[in-house]
């Protein structure tokens, strides 16, 4: 059976690209058949000892030190940008120049000055290629059936929610400060890293922000710089406490925060409505519950309360190797949603949250943060979809 192969460029062997490297050198065990075929992988990093890693690893039919060369590659249909988010503004407008298809870490640029930009080159240049911004959050088993749920109407009417994305990776006074704690390398703090997620999620599932009240507060003001050793003062936020109203009407409160002691990983949420209830917490993400008020009340509550779905590896066809049954892995998540956005490239569908969807959340986190500094609910004003 022929099928399209795609070439792919991954920029940036840090976490992300090395998450990504694994997605696509393993597409083809987790779904056979498929649409398309990954005929090769390539990557860039500035770092020196990174290539000599990635060289060793046998994996990239070429690594490069310079971004351009994957681009002005003939052979590369599929640029992945996994670099720190200031530099993602130069990568995604040389691509989209080249009428690359692009697959962009979150947040999609440092500031919506760079978002604005992005959207400008995009409308300007008539580009059509395929994007997407990787929220993988979307792919677990659990999230794609609440989506599924909350099509068909399972809760009605939604009320508010309430959700967050909790770390306690920052707690530490002595931790020194990275990159996605700098300002001037990120463009923000807990609201951009964590926020973006959680944001994603509840935008998702009950549609498009309205307005935000935020506030943001950093509780460690010095660090050690990371690369310097330096003691630099913090200027990046370690929570955002966000209420927001959506267009739809429904309501909510979320958290972003990498000073939630005790917790390792959790993104949650708790969806009310007027026929039911929905709430999934990252720590145990074989399972979604489900609460209906159409079960019996009676007598001594009937059979009311919630239940939990049996989620695992249960994704939407060709998935499920090794087994639906067996228990869900954060990282699968990531290779689903990178297989989703290639089938989509294959397959001519549009891929979702695409760059536009990232655009449209960078506003919501700006507006979050012009929130925390007036004290203010801020509305959100969506660009308009400049797809043709």
């Amino acid at each position: 059976m022929n099928v399209p192969e795609l070439g792919v460029g991954i920029i940036g062997f840090g976490f992300m690209g090395r998450t990504h490297t694994y997605g696509l050198v393993n597409i083809p065990l987790f779904y056979s058949p498929a649409s398309f075929r990954v005929k090769h992988i390539s990557l860039c990093t500035p770092v020196p000892a990174e290539r000599d890693t990635a060289e060793s690893l046998g994996y990239y039919r070429k690594v490069v030190d310079d971004y351009r060369q994957l681009i002005d590659d003939p052979e590369i249909q599929v640029i992945a940008v996994s670099s720190p988010n200031r530099f993602h503004k130069e990568q995604l407008i040389a691509a989209i120049q080249a009428g690359k298809h692009v697959y962009c870490d979150k947040p999609v640029v440092a500031s919506l000055e760079d978002a604005d930009e992005v959207f400008h080159v995009m409308r300007e240049s008539g580009y059509r290629g395929k994007s997407q911004v990787v929220l993988q959050y979307r792919h677990f088993p659990a999230t794609l059936r609440a989506k599924q749920l909350m099509e068909e109407g399972f809760v009605g009417r939604v009320f508010h929610y309430r959700g967050g994305y909790l770390h306690s990776s920052n707690i530490d006074p002595d931790k020194p400060l990275n990159w996605k704690s700098d300002k001037s390398q990120g463009g923000g703090g807990s609201l951009f890293d964590m926020g973006a997620h959680t944001l994603d999620m509840m935008t998702h599932l009950l549609g498009d922000v309205a307005a935000i009240n935020a506030l943001c507060e950093t509780f460690i003001k010095e660090r050690k710089h990371k690369g310097t050793g330096e003691v630099v003062p913090v200027d990046t936020d370690d929570v955002a406490l966000m209420m927001l109203r959506h267009k739809s009407g429904a309501v909510g409160l979320l958290e972003a925060t990498k000073f939630a002691t005790g917790i390792c990983d959790e993104l949650r949420f708790e969806i009310h409505g007027e026929l039911g209830a929905l709430r999934f917490n990252l720590m145990e993400p074989n399972w979604l519950e489900i609460y209906d008020v159409r079960d019996e009340k009676q007598p001594h509550g009937g059979r009311r309360g919630f239940k939990r779905i049996e989620c695992v590896q249960q994704f939407q066809e060709p998935g499920g190797f090794p087994n639906p049954k067996f228990s869900i892995g954060w990282i699968r998540s990531h290779m689903h949603c990178m297989y989703s956005f290639l089938e989509c490239i294959t397959l001519d569908k549009a891929p979702s949250p695409s760059l536009e969807e990232g655009i449209r959340l960078q506003r919501v986190m700006a507006a979050g943060y012009q929130s925390a500094e007036t004290g203010r609910w801020v509305e959100v004003d969506a660009p308009t979809p400049c797809a043709p």
